[in-house]
């Protein structure tokens, strides 16, 4: 069949073009997305790809449309959330609660699917979809180990951002931290993953959450997520995080911005103390970029730690209808987080309003 989607065909901007798509073979699964976010992530991609052309987009939602052969997991007409790592449940990563860490995950830079095939055809050239999943296309086929099933009557707009920046966000605080009763908490950058990481922090019984984010619009933002604090900068959130705490820095940093750099995380642990932990969720546009470079003997002296953080160490099988029930029961924000929808012709719209800091999340809605 054919579908429309937004391509990179190397760095620079998105183009929307007319997809060729395989049918699902085994294990594989078709779906109609509804709403795909805006996400970061793919942002990165208009710097720096394992493989060019790519269809974008790792945070979606959708309707299985068919699937092939011993698929189990999902049918036709189930409504799915993307996983944008696999998660096969049998190697060694998922079979000790790591499957964010899954085998299968290898690929998801070019967006080969787990068994060597491409989902899409441009101009008879084989390609795949960004972390195996291609939401930033109408259509997709997906590994059935990237589909979660949800309750269909849930809005998939709400549900798209469990895809990624929800799980990212709120892991980052509650699994990567983790936070405790009582901490002192500084999340540097409040958009799509940040703001979830205050909500997340919150959850956990922080109790001191410091915003950092140079827009206002972001800081004020994050307050009505639950942080008790909201400033412009790593320099005024150092001196909080030391007064908060009777003098010894913040328990949890968690890094949250967009990019990093040496500057960018040197800030952020400045805001670190004795015992403390630096959370790393951010990426650079460049996979070997060298983002960390901290005062070792500090770090010993201090019993510091620092933290990678992928999926907020979640895992999409159970985590995904867990948040999905907190925010059913009012426990969690999602829809107040959606600041503007696009359409597919809108998606290079949509990213330039994110670098402009006018929005907390975009969605593309197909």
């Amino acid at each position: 069949m054919k579908t429309h989607g937004a391509v990179l065909r190397g760095p620079g901007d998105w183009e929307v073009v007319e997809l060729e798509l395989v049918d699902p073979g085994p294990g594989q699964v078709l779906v109609e997305m509804a709403y795909a976010g805006l996400c970061h992530s793919d942002e990165h991609l208009r710097f720096e790809s394992q493989r060019y052309p790519i269809v974008g987009g790792h945070e979606g939602a959708g309707v299985v449309q068919a699937v092939g052969a011993g698929v189990t997991g999902v049918q036709p007409g189930d409504h799915v959330v993307t996983s944008f790592l696999p998660a096969c449940g049998h190697c060694r990563w998922c079979a000790t609660g790591r499957s964010n860490l899954c085998d299968l995950g290898a690929t998801i830079g070019t967006g080969q699917l787990p068994d060597g095939t491409w989902p899409f055809r441009l101009d008879g050239e084989e390609l795949g979809g960004f972390c195996m999943v291609g939401a930033f296309a109408r259509h997709s086929v997906l590994s059935e180990f990237s589909c979660v099933k949800i309750e269909p009557h849930l809005p998939l707009d709400v549900a798209a951002l469990m895809a990624c920046s929800v799980p990212t966000g709120w892991g980052s605080a509650v699994n990567a931290g983790p936070v405790r009763q009582g901490d002192v908490v500084v999340v540097v950058g409040t958009g799509g993953v940040g703001c979830n990481a205050v909500q997340g922090a919150a959850m956990a019984g922080a109790g001191a959450v410091v915003a950092v984010d140079p827009v206002a619009f972001r800081r004020e933002f994050a307050r009505t997520l639950g942080a008790t604090h909201a400033v412009a900068d790593t320099g005024e959130a150092a001196g909080l995080a030391r007064q908060l705490s009777r003098g010894t820095g913040a328990d949890v940093v968690i890094l949250a911005t967009g990019t990093t750099s040496p500057e960018i995380t040197g800030g952020a642990y400045r805001c670190l103390g004795k015992g403390g932990t630096l959370v790393l969720t951010g990426l650079a546009d460049h996979t070997m970029a060298t983002t960390v470079a901290l005062p070792g003997n500090i770090t010993t002296v201090y019993e510091q730690r620092v933290q990678g953080a992928l999926y907020g160490m979640c895992n999409a099988y159970r985590d995904i209808p867990r948040l999905l029930r907190l925010y059913e029961d009012g426990a969690l924000q999602v829809e107040s987080l959606i600041t503007k929808r696009y359409s597919l012709d809108e998606v290079n719209q949509g990213y330039q309003d994110q670098r402009d800091g006018t929005v907390i999340r975009g969605v593309l809605q197909h």
